[in-house]
């Protein structure tokens, strides 16, 4: 027996493309529809048991608030949402706002069905291998710019952050010995440890590295005062 459903994406011929295949397959489709914007107020006055929702950005800002809505004022509708493989945050926020299953866009007609069935039957409909991902990155969490810019500052003595600001300021090693008051040979030898610790094989790529994660801001802040240039 066919399932009742709409179909809302972002790109009108995609959710098109997918009613038609549905149709075909035996299911009565009431709404083929763009954008997902307007997804609440059709499912609302239509009231489908299934509405399949694709979207192209699932970790947006407000993605979800369609199906927060729908689930507000339609809860008997299974929302099963349509996107690309997610950050684990997608995943999440889908499942936060009310959805009851995610697919990803390139999964077979067969498994859009079996998705349908699921969440018309009050089942999670997702993935394992998504769901391991998004539990994997909960657990563990990946470092943020701030967290890998402190692990990098606590590799390097205070002397190699010295350095390292100097490096991110253009310095040479001739004026970075002449600010610090070393021999050049130190100084290059400075050079080449905060380079190796860093696992970089420039002084640019040093100074990029140092301001992608906040490892510059951190070194400036902790640097002593006799690190600033003078001239």
């Amino acid at each position: 027996m066919g399932v009742r459903l709409m179909v809302v994406d972002d790109h009108r011929l995609l959710a098109e493309a997918l009613a038609s295949a549905l149709k075909l397959r035996g299911h009565r489709v009431l709404a083929a529809a763009a954008p997902t914007a307007g997804a609440a107020d059709l499912v609302v006055s239509r009231a489908p048991e299934v509405c399949l929702f694709g979207t192209a950005a699932p970790a947006a800002p407000g993605a979800f608030d369609p199906i927060a809505r729908i689930g507000r004022e339609r809860p008997q509708v299974a929302v099963v949402v349509l996107g690309p493989v997610p950050s684990p945050r997608g995943i999440a926020a889908a499942f936060a706002a009310g959805a009851a299953g995610y697919v990803r866009h390139d999964e077979r007609i067969e498994g859009v069905e079996r998705a349908m069935a699921k969440a018309r039957a009050g089942e999670a409909a997702v993935a394992p291998q998504l769901l391991r991902g998004a539990f994997t990155e909960l657990l563990h969490p990946p470092a943020g710019p701030d967290d890998e810019g402190q692990r990098l500052l606590r590799m390097l003595t205070p002397r190699e952050v010295e350095v390292l600001v100097r490096v991110t300021e253009g310095d040479d090693t001739r004026l970075i010995a002449a600010g610090m008051g070393i021999a050049p040979s130190t100084a290059r030898t400075h050079v080449q440890r905060v380079l190796m610790k860093l696992g970089v094989g420039s002084r640019l790529e040093a100074a990029a590295l140092a301001a992608r994660t906040g490892l510059l801001d951190r070194a400036v802040a902790g640097t002593p005062s006799g690190a600033a240039r003078t001239g």
